[in-house]
């Protein structure tokens, strides 16, 4: 290979396009990783339900199971730009910066075998024009010495011209012999970096090119199996998504979806009873004698059938008219519960027990149902927020209040901060005049301490009401509690206000409380009788409540509604032994009765 310097270049340069090519290819995968993972994100995002936080959540299993699908996907989704990302930075950016070093070491590699080619070629040049010199030379001393010897052969020739070209001939002689000398030298110089040129710096030149070609060959191979590591890695979770969503198409579960469907559409009504028999042939068998058997007219027949056919349509109550059941007479038991010929016995409607609308007659006491909504009724009709929040419920009253306690002592510490450096600095100005003048930060601290007094007013009315407030929360619990004493509370069942249960055997009224005393008149208009239920929910994750208000509850515990979510994220819920509190409601799932909402 040592006169094969331009099919070497031709190489190298090869080789380094091919690198390139494999660096422009990975860069296509990586935007088709990247295209893929965002067109999965949008098909996510597209099918992933819209729903305001009023909305119920997904209940059936096969729509969960869709949301795991898509949330898995979206997972996969993720994993893909992982790909996308590995690739990039550890194939394709490395294979750009290699790429840049290998053109570098190329070029500095070629410069160095063409310098070495052009100093080969500048001695050679000069052993031609020494070795030329000296034969021009050796041409001239044999031209004088033939002129010489004719001169000193003829006879007629002076002495002087036999002398002069004598001399002639000696200079040309020794002009000879210096250009043979310079000739050797420049010959022996020549073959000397001839063969430094062939033996080693050529080969040295090589070497280096060839070992930057391995280098190139190694850094693919190093690529090819990055390339193929991007992918293998996220394997191992890509595995775990599709595993999630095997997982999540088994969770479907037909019977429960239909349970559902059963449990939101059951009206609880008696199924329609049978039709009664109407017999219009009476008539007809009057004028006839008892022993003798007839049939009808046929006309009397047509006619018969008509009005009978168009009665019978009036009363097909499936695809036509309902009828009108006979209202059966109100009793206790009725009124409670209706059975069915099977023997089910579906919930419905309840109203008081007389005896317990009589005690509260004999108590003399007003009795106030839901004085909380009436409450709700004025604040909002007051317009704007109260400064002290009285137009929240406790709970978030005092909430409401405690945040703002942090923030005006956040403020406070500020302000703190503040006057200290104001202070510093201004014991810096007095013991050092020329930095600044004291007096100039008389203003600033003045209206700091100013601030600072207005912040600790703020805070003492605020902690005011926040004592005030979590008193108040502190007597309805202790008062409730007493008062869950002597209530049975039932799974299932009614509430005083109008929600029903699904078990009719458990019905239990806790009979009102007949002596109370007159200073209570006022506390219960705050600590009226229990709310009624609206809905029940499940704890998805376990709640530990240990702040005043809230209440714990276990995972999977089941909880009766009782206050709706006004947009501070609390739900207010009761558990069956009528213990009452705050729960996230990012911690439960809720279901709401349509038929109790309203009571």
């Amino acid at each position: 290979l040592k006169d094969q310097f331009d099919n070497l270049d031709k190489h190298t340069q090869w080789g380094i396009d091919f690198l390139e090519k494999y660096a422009k290819f990975v860069k296509e995968r990586i935007e088709i990783e990247q295209n893929y993972a965002k067109q999965l994100r949008n098909l996510v995002k597209k099918y992933c339900p819209k729903r305001s936080p009023k909305d119920e959540e997904p209940r059936f299993t096969s729509c969960i199971a869709f949301f795991n699908i898509l949330n898995e996907l979206n997972d996969y989704a993720g994993q893909r730009e992982v790909v996308a990302e590995e690739m990039g930075h550890r194939v394709y950016g490395e294979l750009m910066r290699y790429s840049h070093d290998l053109k570098t070491e190329r070029k500095m590699h070629l410069q160095e075998g063409r310098k070495a080619q052009q100093y080969l070629d500048m001695c050679w040049k000069q052993m031609d024009n020494s070795k030329k010199k000296f034969e021009r030379e050796c041409r001239e001393a044999e031209k004088a010495q033939q002129s010489y010897e004719r001169l000193d052969n003829d006879t007629n020739a002076t002495k002087a011209d036999v002398e002069k070209a004598k001399q002639q001939l000696n200079l040309r002689t020794h002009m000879a012999d210096e250009n043979k000398n310079e000739y050797a030298a420049q010959l022996q110089n020549f073959n000397g970096e001839q063969h430094k040129h062939y033996y080693i710096v050529i080969p040295q030149i090589y070497k280096q090119l060839q070992e930057m070609d391995e280098r190139r060959t190694i850094k693919l191979s190093e690529c090819y199996k990055g390339f193929a590591d991007s992918e293998r890695k996220v394997i191992p979770i890509i595995s775990k998504c599709l595993e999630g969503m095997i997982l999540a198409a088994k969770s479907v579960d037909e019977h429960r979806d239909s349970q559902l469907v059963i449990d939101c559409f059951k009206s609880g009504f008696e199924p329609p009873g049978d039709f009664p028999f109407e017999d219009y042939s009476q008539n007809i068998y009057r004028t006839i004698s008892d022993g003798t058997i007839s049939t009808p007219k046929q006309e009397g027949m047509r006619i018969d059938s008509k009005t009978t056919v168009g009665k019978a349509k009036g009363k097909l109550w499936l695809f036509g008219k309902k009828p009108k059941p006979q209202s059966p007479p109100l009793t206790p038991t009725s009124l409670y519960t209706s059975s069915t010929p099977n023997g089910s016995q579906y919930p419905i409607f309840s109203i008081e027990p007389v005896h317990y609308c009589m005690s509260d007659i004999k108590t003399g006491k007003p009795r106030i149902p839901s004085f909380r909504s009436l409450k709700r009724g004025w604040s909002v009709k007051m317009g704007p927020a109260l400064e002290d929040f009285s137009h929240l419920p406790p709970e978030q009253r005092r909430k409401k209040l405690q945040q703002r306690i942090d923030e005006l002592n956040r403020e406070l510490q500020k302000e703190t901060d503040q006057k200290d450096a104001l202070i510093k600095m201004k014991d810096v100005y007095e013991k050092n005049p020329q930095m600044g003048d004291p007096s100039s930060l008389q203003p600033k601290l003045t209206e700091t301490m100013s601030n600072m007094d207005r912040l600790r007013m703020e805070i003492h009315k605020n902690e005011a009401w926040l004592s005030e407030v979590e008193g108040k929360v502190a007597a309805r619990s202790d008062r409730r509690h007493s008062s869950d004493i002597n209530h049975l509370v039932t799974q299932g069942r009614e509430s005083p206000e109008g929600s029903y249960t699904d078990d009719a055997n458990q019905e239990v009224r806790s009979p009102p409380q007949q002596h109370a005393h007159p200073n209570e008149f006022d506390d219960e208009f705050e600590d009226d009788d229990p709310l009624p239920a609206i809905g029940h929910c499940k704890a998805i994750y376990p709640f530990d409540g240990h702040n005043e208000g809230t209440l714990a509850m276990k995972e999977g515990e089941i909880l009766y509604i009782i206050e709706e979510d006004k947009g501070d994220g609390w739900t207010r819920a009761r558990r069956h032994n009528g213990e009452e509190g705050y729960v996230p409601t990012s911690y439960i799932d809720v279901t709401l009765e349509k038929n109790s909402k309203g009571a």
